[in-house]
């Protein structure tokens, strides 16, 4: 069974990220398509701003952070994208932690589960499929958007609502389609 692997994109003190990616990653694990589920949180990474002097596709990576964000992803046959918006787009941590890489994105699955405050994070969606199609990921059409003003109690706890249970079934069922079908591209020669 394949490798699910959550990212939380934000890295900001006082984020509400983490706990999103929580509480996708505890559903996710109940689903039962995925092997395994694993979580990363870039904060935790904390991969310098890109510090290879040798292009991404050559995959000739001189530093230990490289070698283990290469191996991380390498290993995963999907991904979801906890992700915010800030000012329109996504954030930098997360096209910096895309843009280490290149052949491990290839012909794998990537849904979104983004938050805002006005839009729910649904531009910064917009804006990151043309940076994961062009490293041969597909982009799942199905997503969760998380209103944070109507999301959070007074405490900054998610508040439970089975309207967002029910849209991250429909991503993971989505990204387990994806996967399965995407796997032929996978194997390499």
């Amino acid at each position: 069974m394949p490798r699910l692997t959550v990212i939380v994109a934000s890295t900001r003190p006082g984020r509400v990220g983490r706990r999103i990616g929580d509480w996708f990653t505890t559903l996710a694990t109940a689903y039962d398509a995925f092997d395994d589920v694993h979580l990363v949180d870039l904060a935790e990474v904390g991969l310098p701003f890109h510090d290879e002097p040798h292009h991404p596709s050559e995959g000739r990576y001189l530093h230990r952070h490289t070698r283990e964000w290469s191996a991380t992803v390498a290993a995963s046959d999907a991904f979801v994208l906890v992700m915010p918006e800030y000012n329109y787009g996504f954030s930098a941590p997360l096209k910096n932690a895309i843009d280490y890489l290149y052949t491990e994105w290839q012909y794998k699955p990537v849904g979104f589960v983004s938050y805002g405050m006005t839009s729910g994070g649904l531009r910064a969606v917009q804006m990151i499929k043309q940076v994961v199609t062009t490293l041969k990921m597909m982009p799942a059409n199905e997503a969760v958007t998380v209103f944070l003003r109507q999301a959070l109690d007074d405490t900054g706890e998610l508040v439970p609502d089975p309207g967002r249970d029910a849209a991250a079934t429909v991503l993971l069922d989505e990204l387990a389609r994806l996967t399965a079908a995407l796997a032929p591209l996978r194997v390499t020669a």
